[in-house]
């Protein structure tokens, strides 16, 4: 929701299904309008099952962490490029249908099925011995989907900037907040096995 005061002030609101309604008379300020496309940026990646379980599958076929980080930055770049394309408008809903572009990205996870299976029967393939190519192939596709998430509110044209930029660094947040976490875990796990 936004209102635009005469005195140029510009207030702005998130709806969600949990929280429907809002008071109007108060009047956002650029910082607080970037604290709202950031935590909707961390809500669309943690909310994602699909991008997740896209990281998680890299992260079991990934054993070693410089290639992990080529990995997962290649995935950031790829996905950083085609949120942009869509959310500036070079990309539209016609050229890119939601239900299509849904099943490609789950495809993408079903891919790494098999490549997990591989890499830990320690054979090799194209996606195992270069992880950063596929990620940013299928990064491509998943920028798309993140584009939803912002596309659908209707930005206004001066506000695109700002919303783009802090919606993919919200993205970033919880993308490698996922990956500490699973990587915390992991460490856990094998402290456990020692003892």
């Amino acid at each position: 929701v936004r209102v635009y005061h005469a005195d140029g002030w510009l207030e702005t609101h998130l709806l969600k299904p949990m929280d429907p309604s809002v008071t109007l008379g108060e009047r956002t300020t650029a910082l607080q309008r970037s604290g709202a496309y950031l935590r909707l940026g961390i809500e669309h990646i943690l909310l994602g099952v699909d991008h997740l379980l896209f990281v998680l599958g890299l992260l079991l076929i990934v054993r070693d962490r410089w290639m992990l980080v080529k990995t997962i930055t290649s995935f950031t770049l790829a996905h950083s490029i085609t949120l942009a394309v869509a959310t500036l408008g070079y990309a539209s809903a016609p050229l890119l249908p939601l239900l299509p572009l849904n099943a490609a990205i789950a495809l993408s996870i079903l891919f790494l099925g098999p490549e997990i299976v591989r890499a830990r029967r320690g054979q090799t393939s194209f996606t195992i011995r270069h992880p950063w190519v596929v990620a940013f192939a299928f990064g491509l596709l998943h920028g798309f989907g993140f584009a939803s998430g912002l596309t659908t509110m209707g930005l206004p044209p001066a506000e695109i900037p700002l919303a783009l930029l802090v919606f993919n660094v919200g993205v970033e947040v919880g993308q490698l907040g996922f990956v500490v976490l699973i990587l915390l875990l992991e460490r856990a796990f094998c402290a456990l096995q020692i003892h």
